[in-house]
């Protein structure tokens, strides 16, 4: 089959997934219930993965490398403080597109399975840790530029934003009716509070 239709099959077979997952968590779901969510034969889906674990990393591979292009965006900008706002602003966007809700609850999911299984772990913690180097570096920029004040450590602004949206992803997929352009806002106010010209400011 063509290139096309073996990507949409893929497609397929991890968004049946993504959906049992959201509902009946990793432990809770078999192959034979993602197979027959998927509509495909048996033969077909273990053409594609060979168990649940590899379905499961698949679709965290796809959420980093969808992550990856909003960084990517980002870091070609030159003013570094505008190219973290625009960091903090995508992944705001993130939270509330169609298909978040199953996504969000997914991730909580993996956390937890993170815990207990290494090879979860470890992929848990490389999806933190690329966003958390580059949201660092792009700190580090600002700093030289004199746009951020030098008394914080960049990696502790770095890991302060990232559980900001850790939090809200745990709060939306507890079913909390979070406002996320209200969120947007408040994030938006303590990035004003590190800047430098902020800082400067007159009473």
């Amino acid at each position: 089959i063509s290139a096309q239709r073996r990507d949409a099959r893929r497609q397929q077979i991890l968004d049946a997934a993504l959906a049992l997952f959201s509902e009946n968590c990793f432990h809770q779901t078999g192959m034979a219930e993602i197979i027959a969510a998927t509509r495909l034969s048996r033969g077909a889906v273990y053409l594609y993965f060979s168990s649940k674990d590899e379905i499961i990393e698949a679709l965290a591979d796809d959420r980093h490398a969808s992550e990856a292009l909003i960084n990517l965006a980002a870091a070609e900008q030159t003013d570094a403080l505008a190219a973290l706002r625009s960091l903090v602003a995508a992944y705001a966007r993130a939270l509330d597109e169609p298909g978040a809700q199953a996504r969000r609850r997914v991730s909580v999911h993996g956390w937890a399975e993170a815990l207990r299984n290494d090879r979860v772990r470890a992929g848990v913690v490389e999806g933190v840790d690329a966003p958390r180097r580059l949201l660092a570096g792009v700190v580090s920029r600002a700093q030289e530029a004199g746009q951020i004040a030098c008394d914080l450590d960049p990696d502790a602004i770095a890991r302060t934003l990232i559980a900001i949206f850790q939090g809200f992803v745990l709060q939306a997929s507890w079913g909390e009716p979070v406002d996320f352009d209200a969120c947007l806002k408040t994030v938006e106010r303590m990035l004003d509070g590190l800047s430098t010209a902020q800082a400067g400011a007159s009473p």
